[in-house]
């Protein structure tokens, strides 16, 4: 952390704006330049998985600079909309002001709602959402998300008014449920089906895993890690044992495996 006592939020944040503004300039650089919203996205995409790395790892160092990265994409694009005359980072900041306190109205005043339990908060949130012109409980879900995370935000935002089962029994009976309807239709051939199936196993199991409150995008990065872990493991006890590994068969490959898998505080 920067330990300069005379640095504040506010101008900080004015010389960011300062910088990229110049940056953008006739005379600034070429790349800022040619940048527009469409070309910036698969970099804001980067900077927010930076951001879910550094919080995952709990690095603080490395979470501030990621951090600032991404605030630069949110000036970059401002920055942008200004030069089109489409809005201004200010009116972007005062949007969300607006609409922390309005869809809050348990901790601002409004309507004397109360909110004791994290689910009264989140149907405030969803009850006030629908005021502002949506058409569906479901709709704010960006359909470009990733499959596990618009699944389980498709299936919070379902749970607010009620469908929704109350444990995870039942989902559980549904994930064997779909699980069957798989097998059945991949051994009857039709390839079709069986993709739709498999999709419907994929979203029966995060319903699970949400119900487990688990968060399936999570779940699946650190299952995703550990067998890169033990990938590499494996890896290295074939070289170690001078042995071709392109060469070995699966019953050998599975043999190092389990040795590597059962090694008294395994790790990722």
């Amino acid at each position: 952390m920067n330990d300069n006592s005379k640095l504040t939020a506010e101008n900080e944040l004015i010389r960011l704006r300062e910088i990229v503004a110049r940056l953008r300039a006739p005379d600034g650089c070429p790349w800022d330049q040619e940048q527009t919203p469409e070309s910036l996205i698969p970099y804001l995409i980067e900077e927010a998985y930076e951001v879910v790395e550094a919080i995952e790892e709990g690095t603080p160092m490395e979470l501030q600079s990621e951090l600032g990265d991404l605030l630069l994409h949110i000036v970059m694009q401002a920055q942008i909309a200004e030069e089109e005359q489409s809005f201004k980072l200010q009116d972007a900041i005062f949007s969300i002001n607006e609409k922390l306190i309005r869809r809050h109205p348990h901790v601002f005043g409004q309507n004397n709602s109360k909110a004791k339990r994290i689910e009264d908060a989140l149907e405030n949130w969803e009850r006030v959402k629908q005021t502002e012109g949506r058409k569906s409980y479901l709709d704010g879900v960006p359909k470009n998300l990733p499959g596990l995370i618009r699944a389980q935000r498709v299936q919070e935002k379902a749970s607010t008014v009620g469908f929704d089962w109350n444990d995870v029994t039942p989902a559980l009976e549904k994930f064997h449920e779909e699980i069957d309807e798989l097998v059945e239709v991949w051994r009857d051939g039709d390839t079709r089906r069986a993709q739709e199936e498999f999709g419907d196993v994929l979203f029966s199991l995060v319903n699970v895993a949400r119900l487990m409150k688990f968060d399936s995008e999570t779940a699946m990065r650190q299952a995703i890690d550990k067998f890169d872990a033990r990938f590499r493991a494996l890896e290295l006890v074939f070289e170690e044992e001078e042995r071709d590994i392109e060469a070995a068969t699966l019953e050998e490959m599975d043999e190092v495996w389990d040795r590597i898998k059962h090694k008294v505080n395994f790790r990722k």
